[in-house]
């Protein structure tokens, strides 16, 4: 067992009565503590199944499942629940309940005092971003689905469990609340650094909530484990390739950042006022049709075409057109992409923490980072193929 695993699965099996092929076959897994780890593969291939053997909603039929040390295949399964938060789709709040007293229902079965109670109720609230003298006494019916599906959060959360299992807790909520759910718990989560197994069927969810992705195949065997930036720079065999689908390149864009993987390159620049044929000779040098119009903060603000600045022509604060396109140092590699796409000059401005220019991100610097990243994966998985 890794010194890290929070939780282990060893050989766990489970076949329901009345079947000969196994739900969940042999699987061995390990999940590190303070990881989000996801389970991410087709329907039907075992992923709920597994998440709910780990608490023994469902017994396994075979194999050992470990928390820390511990066999807890041997222990009481109720007890057991209680240290482990759960989270669903359905969310499943009690209706007849007020918010505090679902959040509440571990706390008390633990024999907590009100006081103590009371305090964590109030915590959790504001944690998950609703104002406690606001939401703790009303009840589900009168929530949205996305203040439901935090309250749900919040009481998985109740008791402090070290392990959280969440099955497909955002499927049911549209887009943008999802979206927005995503980085709230993302957010908490960089606090609580809870041991977390996550289960969806959304390839780009899972690149998202990951810090490793295991991807399933029929009856829960394990086609590829890692990293999200590996996975989608390495898909081990068709079955991965097929199920992460069309643009996992672009997808490994969001794990590059501009300041942390790219050398930036100058551009010619030049000021309002400033004779332009230094300007020109810098644009030809560089090979460019445009030169970056700054203003005295130094901030990028128009693009002018080299073609309107011979003749010893002015420049004005209206040349050329608007810069709209640029991004942030510590913006990912997507980010740039997105903004070179519209951007005149086919380039990506990038500006400093005050807005100053920095440098630009071209497309050649995207193709070094995608090749970079495969070349790395590679040679790691053939190291691990030399060891094994």
């Amino acid at each position: 067992m890794s010194p890290d695993a929070k939780i282990r699965l060893d050989h766990v099996e489970k076949t329901y009565p009345g079947t000969k092929v196994p739900a969940v076959e042999s699987l061995s897994l390990e999940v590190y503590e303070g990881e989000i780890l996801v389970l991410v593969g087709p329907s039907g291939c075992g992923k709920s199944t597994t998440l709910r053997l780990i608490n023994r909603m469902i017994e396994p039929t075979g194999g050992r499942i470990y928390l820390d040390d511990e066999d807890v295949t041997k222990v009481n399964a109720d007890k057991l629940r209680r240290r482990i938060g759960y989270v669903i789709q359905q969310i499943g709040l009690f209706p007849h309940q007020t918010i505090a007293q679902n959040i509440a229902t571990v706390p008390k079965m633990l024999g907590w005092d009100k006081a103590k109670v009371a305090e964590r109720i109030d915590r959790l609230l504001t944690v998950v971003g609703l104002d406690p003298d606001t939401y703790r006494d009303r009840y589900p019916k009168e929530l949205s689905g996305g203040q439901a599906q935090r309250v749900g959060v919040a009481r998985a959360l109740g008791a402090d469990p070290e392990i959280m299992l969440m099955d497909e807790p955002f499927g049911a909520i549209d887009p943008i609340t999802r979206d927005r759910l995503q980085n709230e718990f993302l957010s908490v989560q960089e606090d609580l650094r809870k041991t977390i197994v996550f289960v969806t069927h959304d390839i780009d969810e899972a690149i998202k909530m990951g810090d490793r992705i295991a991807i399933l195949g029929d009856r829960s065997h394990i086609r590829q484990i890692d990293t999200p930036e590996r996975i989608l720079a390495f898909p081990v065999d068709d079955f991965v390739r097929d199920f992460i689908g069309e643009g996992s390149t672009l997808k490994g864009l969001h794990f590059e950042t501009v300041d942390e993987h790219v050398t930036l390159e100058p551009y010619p620049t030049m000021h309002v006022g400033e004779d332009p044929t230094a300007a020109v000779a810098r644009a030809r040098e560089a090979g460019t049709d445009w030169v970056l119009l700054l203003d005295d903060q130094e901030h990028p603000t128009r693009w002018v075409p080299v073609s309107d600045l011979g003749g010893g022509s002015t420049v004005s604060s209206d040349s050329g057109s608007e810069v709209v396109a640029k991004v942030s140092l510590g913006a990912t590699l997507f980010e740039a992409l997105e903004q070179m796409l519209i951007s005149e000059a086919a380039v990506s401005p990038v500006v400093r923490e005050d807005g100053s220019f920095y440098g630009v991100v071209r497309l050649t610097h995207l193709n070094k980072a995608i090749r970079r990243a495969r070349l790395e994966a590679r040679e790691h998985y053939a190291q691990l193929e030399a060891t094994s």
